[in-house]
């Protein structure tokens, strides 16, 4: 049986970009050229419906992610939406999540994105320290997140994400807890929370703030975040998701649980599992430029290639690892097409070691011990 699809759709400008940001993100300029941009899209969409990639599947999840999505007007996202009702099968009642950035929402786009479809909104907030937000390269203060978020409800919205960071450059325990407060004040129904992290090619790598908290300071505001999340209702599914009762991510949870994503946009990246069990990634260009010239040619360059048996096994135990509610035997063998002696070694060894648990009904999770060194369990299974 294959896996759920789900769609994910890449807007890849935004107004400037984040000195920590790794994302396929690109500076929009005065006059980004949106209407071709909409329009490489729409031929996007129908050539995956062409590939046979769907093949007669519905689409579970959609996600529109970027760059900024909210710089597309709401005439824009609602032409967005019919074509890809237009082009693939919808599931009924699918989950529509599209992030935006306080900095850029406007209050009519908001009602103009839920009249569209949208019915999950990820807001970026990241911290509601105006000092915080001027060090991570922000275009919002504090009250644009407020006024974001007050105006999203306004406009319809019941289920909305915030995402808030860590372990920012000269943050104090108390500042960090002090986000967690305010963000669960505005009274989300998913909150994400995540620790600054320097990843390769961005400007906080390359020049590192002299000013980081340390691994222990980090840890403890992680802990402390997380006591705050939960004594407020939110349960922890993931290593950095929490939700309220029914309001987990489904579409973050299709890729946690290693399922098939078809993608389109300027280096959006898809993964699906073919009827002979085989997996498949693809990656459409990455510069907004060329792919707007390939849209119109319809003709866009995906890179297509299957994955190595190994790597089916890595990328499965990459993302199932970060879920609290860990995984069965059978959904190994489901997902990844391979028997689970594949991997029986190396769990043997990671749950010897007091990382990993399995209970009285063969489920396996990492343990405390796990979660906190997560990057070190999800290497021992490393082709």
């Amino acid at each position: 049986m294959l896996p759920p699809l789900s769609l994910y759709v890449h807007l890849p400008w935004c107004v400037r970009k984040c000195p920590y940001c790794d994302f396929n993100s690109h500076r929009a300029g005065d006059s980004p050229p949106r209407a071709s941009y909409v329009d490489a899209l729409i031929n996007d969409l129908r050539l995956e419906a062409e590939s046979g990639r769907a093949a007669d599947r519905k689409i579970s999840t959609v996600f529109i992610g970027g760059g900024t999505p909210s710089l597309f007007d709401g005439g824009e996202i609602a032409t967005i939406i019919n074509a890809i009702d237009a082009s693939l099968e919808l599931k009924d009642g699918v989950e529509i999540t599209m992030e935006a950035n306080p900095g850029t929402v406007e209050r009519g786009n908001l009602a103009h994105y839920r009249q569209a479809g949208i019915n999950r909104l990820s807001l970026g907030a990241q911290s509601f320290s105006a000092r915080s937000l001027t060090r991570l390269g922000r275009i919002h203060g504090p009250q644009e997140i407020e006024s974001a978020f007050a105006a999203a409800r306004n406009a319809g919205f019941d289920n909305i994400n915030l995402d808030i960071m860590f372990a920012l450059p000269g943050q104090t325990l108390s500042a960090a807890a002090d986000d967690v407060k305010k963000a669960i004040a505005l009274g989300p129904q998913h909150i994400s929370y995540y620790q600054l992290t320097l990843e390769p090619n961005t400007v906080f790598h390359s020049r590192p703030p002299d000013d980081l908290p340390d691994d222990d300071l980090s840890w403890s505001m992680q802990q402390a975040g997380h006591e705050l999340l939960e004594q407020a209702g939110f349960a922890q599914y993931e290593v950095s998701a929490f939700a309220a009762a029914g309001r987990l991510c489904e579409h973050n949870m299709n890729y946690w649980q290693f399922g098939d994503y078809l993608a389109v946009g300027a280096g959006a990246h898809g993964k699906v599992t073919v009827p002979d069990g085989a997996v498949w990634r693809y990656q459409k260009p990455a510069h907004p430029t060329t792919y707007i010239t390939q849209g119109q040619s319809g003709n866009f360059d995906s890179r297509l290639r299957q994955l190595a048996r190994d790597d089916v096994a890595f990328e499965f135990m990459l993302n199932v690892l970060r879920l609290n509610q860990g995984f069965s035997e059978n959904l190994y063998t489901a997902r990844t097409g391979l028997p689970f002696s594949s991997v029986a070694v190396a769990i043997d060894q990671a749950r010897i070691d007091g990382f990993l648990a399995c209970n009285d009904f063969g489920i396996w999770a990492p343990t405390g011990r796990g979660m906190r060194f997560l990057n070190d369990l999800q290497g021992r299974f490393l082709p």
